[in-house]
């Protein structure tokens, strides 16, 4: 059952963006590169629930159906997720969970920068409380672009095939479908047209520092917002489903 409030439903696909991405980054837990690092992960994926909850509660506010925050995240199917496509990649290495991490949380850091100013009181709320958060996940990763580009031969060489393997997956950021240009227009989001040129540069800037080379492929995948998704998405749902699905309403 889809809200008519533009505010509620840009709330789903954000927290779905941040629900899958949590799931994602979870599957380090224990298996990092150091012990550092693997609690850093963690900890991101804990701030990415805390805001995914957010964004579900919001969503789910006066809902006819009296849904919760479980029966949105365990019972929907993969058409009905409206995340962006780039959080379901698999983390394959720390490169390319560092370079998708990277992409991401660029544009979070200023897409949630002008969610501050927006004309839905709870979605300013949402933003204020997590753009502390969201600053600290940009800087970790963009020093691990750093990093790994400007290290050792191995390292470079890793994440820029991990760049240049994702590369396709960062147009659909910046690229607005329906929900974004009802929130551009009723002032609840930025216009993708404005916030675009920060996003290109800002990646343009870390990655020529860290030495790495700047795909020139302009061909962009798109869709996942709509409902369109890479067959990772079924995979990770079923991991995350399947105790719910099996148990519906049990609580341990």
């Amino acid at each position: 059952m889809q809200t008519s409030n533009t505010g509620q439903q840009l709330a789903l696909q954000l927290g779905d963006n941040c629900l899958i991405l949590a799931q994602r980054i979870s599957e380090w837990c224990g298996h990092g590169p150091i012990l550092e690092q693997d609690i850093a992960l963690t900890n991101i994926a804990l701030d990415l629930l805390g805001q995914t909850r957010m964004y579900y509660a919001y969503h789910l506010k006066d809902d006819p159906a009296g849904r919760s925050e479980d029966d949105i995240a365990y019972f929907r199917d993969v058409h009905q997720f409206k995340n962006v496509q780039i959080v379901e990649y698999p983390n394959k290495d720390w490169a390319y969970t560092i370079a998708r991490q990277f992409f991401f949380d660029t544009w979070h850091y200023l897409y949630c920068g002008e969610l501050k100013k927006s004309s839905d009181p709870q979605i300013v709320a949402i933003a204020e409380k997590a753009f502390k958060e969201i600053t600290y996940h940009q800087r970790f990763s963009s020093e691990w672009m750093l990093r790994l580009g400007d290290g050792t031969t191995v390292s470079h060489q890793k994440i820029q095939e991990a760049i240049e393997d994702l590369w396709t997956f960062t147009g659909e950021l910046v690229t607005p479908n329906a929900v974004d240009l009802a929130a551009a227009q009723e002032g609840i989001a930025p216009d993708f047209e404005q916030l675009r040129p920060r996003f290109e540069q800002k990646i343009k800037d870390v990655l020529t520092t860290a030495t790495l080379s700047i795909p020139t492929n302009t061909w962009m995948q798109k869709g996942g917002k709509d409902g369109r998704h890479t067959e990772h998405l079924g995979f990770i749902l079923a991991e995350m489903q399947h105790i719910q699905r099996a148990y519906p309403g049990n609580i341990w």
